[in-house]
């Protein structure tokens, strides 16, 4: 039970993060042009004001203003996966030292030390997809 409540919270994270950007588009509609604050790996597309109506850079302002936005999505994604493990860590930990001479409660606080270990490393892999997306790109 205890393993399905732990999945359903990551999805529910992973959903949000996914999916209140996209709200917030619907609700200010379509921008003539997007803020590139962090170089994305692609040497077209140069920092500043990427506008759709002109050409900034030699490659499409939309996939730069794409890439911007997977970095930040994943970045929220590090940082939430981070926070997350470090709670699953300091709970596993007092699981451990309160347990006394249950051995039932030993276990279940290594298997969230464990669950943090998996989450973090779900945490490094959001770092990738910004990669994934640029080689799907053709970038």
């Amino acid at each position: 039970m205890k393993k399905n409540l732990i999945s359903l919270t990551l999805i529910g994270f992973l959903a949000a993060a996914l999916l209140i950007p996209v709200g917030v588009l619907g609700l200010t509609g379509s921008p003539g042009g997007c803020e590139i604050t962090r170089s994305v790996g692609v040497t077209e597309c140069t920092l500043g004001t990427c506008s759709f109506d002109s050409t900034v850079s030699s490659a499409p302002c939309g996939m730069c203003c794409l890439l911007q936005t997977v970095y930040n999505i994943t970045d929220w994604i590090f940082v939430a996966m981070v926070a997350l493990t470090t709670v699953f860590v300091i709970w596993g930990a007092f699981k451990i030292l309160t347990a006394k001479d249950s051995a039932d409660e030993v276990t279940k606080g290594r298997s969230y030390i464990m669950y943090a270990a998996l989450g973090l490393l779900v945490a490094f892999l959001a770092k990738a997809v910004p990669q994934i997306v640029k080689v799907l790109a053709g970038f």
